[in-house]
Formats: C-alpha cells, structure tokens, sequence
C-alpha cells in the first residue's frame, strides 16, 4: 500500500507541521513581548507594524526578525506539507497563494514601516490578500471524503473574516478614517495565524497509510489518528 502523502512521506509533512506551528507560535510570543517594551503601545490604535519601526519601538529588531521568520517559516513549511493537502484545482491554487503570502511577510521584516513605506504596505498587503484567499480556496477541496472535511468551514470562516476586514481597513487607510486601526488590522491578521497553528496540528496527525472506503480511491485519501 502506497502513502498518500506523496514522494517526501509522513516526514516531509510532519517537517512542514513543525516549522508551520513553530513559525506562529514564535511570532506571537515575540509580537507580546516586543509590546511590553514599546511605551503606551495600545491594541486597538497602534499597528501591528508599528513594534517594528526602527525609530520608535526598542526592541524593533526582535518583531522585524520574527516577522520574517514567520514567513520563511510557512513558505517552506507548505512546500514540505503539499501532497498532505486534497488534491486538484484548489491545491494548485490555494498553496501558491500561502506561499505569496509568505514572501509578503519577509518583505514585512526586511522593510519596516517608517524605512520604507510604500514597499511595506504592498508587502503587508501580500500578505493579507492571498492569506485570507487561499483559505477560501482550499476550503473548497475539503471535502468530507477527505481527512481535511472536517475543516471546511473553519478554512472558510477564517478567509472571509480576513478578507471582510481588509476590504473595510484598506479605502479607509487613505483618508485616515479607520476605527480603531490596531483592532481591525488584528481581524485580519488573527485568523492568518489561527489557520496556520490549526494546520500544522492537523498536519501533524496525519497518519502516513489512506483509509480504504468503498468507491473512494486510495491515492487521494488520507487520514488522521
């Protein structure tokens, strides 16, 4: 009986499960202990980036490496876990879009805001945007014959509160009217990382054979424990 986890197997995908929980996990410690630093640092009015702005947060360097981290962490982590996801049209799509939205959170780290600000408001934007659409994506091939159909409507849940968010914070950047701008960018951001911590557990509990069950075929089944 063949894995259906593709050429790398069971380890491969247990590597991406680990550095996909490591990666967020790290970035939200670091993004609590960065705030404790940062005199009269408010949720709900200061933005995320704003624990990495080399000229008013102390411990700018901590946020800006780990913020990086987190995306070198789930662009390698969604290579190594690909063939754990369902296949077809909605892994082609959705994975490339996590892999962006990786790429986008380096870019965060290597051009804090006050540094370069247009760079990093389109890198900030690489993120949320295909971040909040891959979930949309790969929620559609989480189908119940598949170990991820239980996750169906937390992928889609967690996308549209991203992608509802951003559609409100990004008109309202221009001319400055966002309520509560540090709160909202959180809505955002917030199910990005709940998605990924929620992936790498599920990740980590695949088991490494299919289950075999009448009229579904064995190369597209995995299973968890």
């Amino acid at each position: 009986m063949t894995s259906s986890l593709g050429p790398f197997g069971s380890r491969s995908v247990r590597g991406g499960a680990v550095l996909l929980g490591a990666g967020v996990v790290q970035f939200v410690v670091a993004n609590a202990v960065v705030e404790t630093q940062y005199p009269g640092y408010s949720l709900l009015t200061n933005y995320i980036s704003d624990l990495g702005n080399t000229a008013t947060s102390p411990w700018h360097v901590v946020f800006n490496v780990s913020v990086a981290l987190l995306g070198l962490f789930a662009f390698v982590g969604v290579l190594l876990a690909w063939t754990a996801f369902p296949r077809g049209g909605t892994r082609i799509i959705g994975l490339p879009l996590l892999l962006l939205a990786g790429v986008g959170a380096i870019l965060v780290g290597a051009f804090p805001e006050n540094v370069n600000p247009t760079v990093h408001d389109l890198a900030s934007l690489l993120v949320f945007a295909p971040g909040g659409l891959a979930f949309l994506v790969l929620a559609v091939g989480m189908a119940p014959d598949t170990s991820w159909g239980g996750g169906r409507a937390y992928s889609a849940l967690l996308g549209a509160v991203t992608l509802v968010a951003l559609a409100y914070y990004v008109p309202t950047q221009g001319p400055n009217t966002t309520w509560d701008p540090g709160l909202i960018e959180r809505l955002i951001v917030a199910p990005i990382l709940v998605w990924g911590l929620g992936a790498a557990v599920h990740l980590a509990r695949l088991r490494t054979w299919p289950r075999l069950a009448p009229g579904v075929p064995t190369e597209r089944r995995t299973d968890s424990r």
